[in-house]
């Protein structure tokens, strides 16, 4: 449903577009500060030749001294970039969180409790409380690694297509297979998240029920049956959490360990140019530079694939939110008219009229329980 400013909440496309100052400000200091990776293992790569001539007699320290002076302004001035970037990309989360919430809160409220009981109140309970804290951190991982792994990889990639382009493609041939059994295993990573979301919202109900009515099952004798019937779903929580977790340990090192695979290719074929033997002419700066790069590369295209994992669990809670994004009824007022529902209500210390959309109080024995008291005794005979 459309606002009056054309913002769809029932489409994440619409939260992005809202937050759109503070992505500008992501979107600045992202670029510099991944433009800016690229200084480290270029500053590396000339320190270590640098080193190399200093003990072979050709170097001096002086110049080793501000290579090391400008490498830490470079690293303060890059850090600086991603001092602003995570600001601002937590301020993002913390909008589209406030703003999602409020929308799905208005629509809760405004549901009858017929259609709650039949939605059922643990999910409702899961739905308000983790699938949008889900959603969001799938919308924040991505806008993070957007900067942190897009175009970190882009910077990284030409940098080694610089030095030597045959070994650079050689060597990133493994960086997209983590990327393709991420892929592979996103039918697994979602049917285990769904199945942990049901369980959380089984678990919320039965914990609400064990909550309000522990009294009347203790009358009754019922207290064992229902602590083995909570005891069932805890377990099943559990069992379900665990499913769905191991996925997100167990495949982020897979990843990794797929991504590394180039490094002994290059170090191979970096020893035979090294050597001049090889495709090109190295020596030991560029070797080192190369190495750094293509480890930074790797670290950062696994990071992609991890971030697959994230982006799948929240597309898993954002189907459960959707129906209830409706940014027009949220922002409406709760019905009210001539044919709301009236409710009288009369008590020791309370007494007032309750209607639909407006409660109205009076507190002690000043208003109608007075005159309702005062009623009862001119006339006894009618209590």
């Amino acid at each position: 449903m459309r606002s009056k400013k054309g913002f769809q909440a029932n489409r994440v496309l619409s939260y992005f577009k809202a937050e759109w100052v503070t992505l500008a400000a992501v979107t600045v200091s992202g670029l510099i500060y991944n433009i800016g990776l690229l200084a480290a293992p270029w500053f590396e790569g000339r320190m270590a030749g640098r080193l190399v001539d200093i003990l072979g007699g050709s170097g001096t320290l002086p110049s080793m001294l501000r290579l090391a002076v400008c490498y830490a302004a470079v690293t303060a001035l890059v850090q600086g970039a991603r001092y602003i970037k995570r600001f601002y990309v937590r301020r993002f989360a913390n909008d589209v969180n406030r703003r999602m919430k409020r929308i799905l809160y208005g629509s809760l409220i405004r549901k009858s409790r017929a259609e709650l009981e039949g939605e059922g109140v643990g999910s409702a309970m899961t739905k308000a409380i983790q699938d949008v804290d889900d959603c969001v951190e799938g919308m924040r991982k991505f806008t993070t690694e957007v900067f942190d792994t897009g175009v970190a990889l882009c910077a990284y990639a030409v940098m080694l297509l610089s030095y030597d382009w045959r070994l650079a493609l050689l060597s990133m041939l493994f960086p997209p297979l983590s990327f393709l059994i991420a892929e592979k295993m996103k039918t697994v990573v979602q049917r285990t998240g769904a199945a942990f979301k049901e369980a959380s919202a089984h678990l919320s109900a039965a914990t609400l029920d064990r909550a309000e009515n522990a009294v009347t099952y203790r009358v009754f004798g019922c207290e064992n049956e229902r602590q083995s019937a909570y005891e069932k779903e805890l377990s099943g929580y559990e069992s379900a959490a665990v499913k769905a977790n191991i996925w997100s340990a167990v495949l982020p090192p897979l990843y990794r360990i797929i991504s590394m695979a180039g490094a002994l290719l290059i170090i191979f074929f970096g020893a035979r140019n090294i050597r001049g033997t090889g495709w090109t002419s190295w020596d030991i700066a560029v070797f080192t530079t190369f190495l750094a790069c293509f480890t930074r590369l790797a670290a950062k295209s696994s990071s992609a694939a991890k971030l697959f994992n994230a982006v799948h669990k929240a597309q898993v809670s954002w189907r459960r939110i959707k129906p209830l994004m409706h940014q027009a009824e949220a922002d409406e007022p709760v019905a009210r008219g001539a044919d709301a529902e009236v409710h009288h209500v009369f008590h020791q210390d309370v007494a007032g009229v309750l209607c639909t959309g407006q409660a109205s109080f009076a507190q002690s024995k000043a208003c109608l329980h007075k005159v309702h008291q005062e009623c009862r005794n001119q006339h006894p005979d009618d209590g």
